[in-house]
């Protein structure tokens, strides 16, 4: 182990440990929050289920909340002064 502790490693360890932080995230959230995964055996045995409150809640998370009240511009500066140049 002692090889790979090198310092021309540690961004590629750095950059795999961000990496597999963004999983683990992803699968946790995905199997506690969404409404289709069904772990306990109780909610696998209706075939249907009637879980629309549910799935908009999912859908309706906090972050796409903010994102409906921001402006769809990446630069809101050079977009203004590129437009308008009486008011920059």
């Amino acid at each position: 182990m002692g090889r790979w502790l090198i310092p021309e490693v540690y961004p590629l360890v750095g950059a795999m440990a961000l990496v597999g932080g963004m999983v683990v995230f992803s699968l946790a959230r995905h199997a506690t929050m969404n409404p289709a995964v069904r772990i306990w055996k109780e909610d696998r045995k209706d075939a249907m289920l009637d879980n629309t409150e549910e799935g908009k809640r999912y859908v309706d998370n906090g972050f796409r909340n903010y994102l409906r009240t921001q402006s769809p511009q990446i630069f809101v500066r050079a977009n203004r002064f590129f437009s308008d140049p009486d008011k920059s």
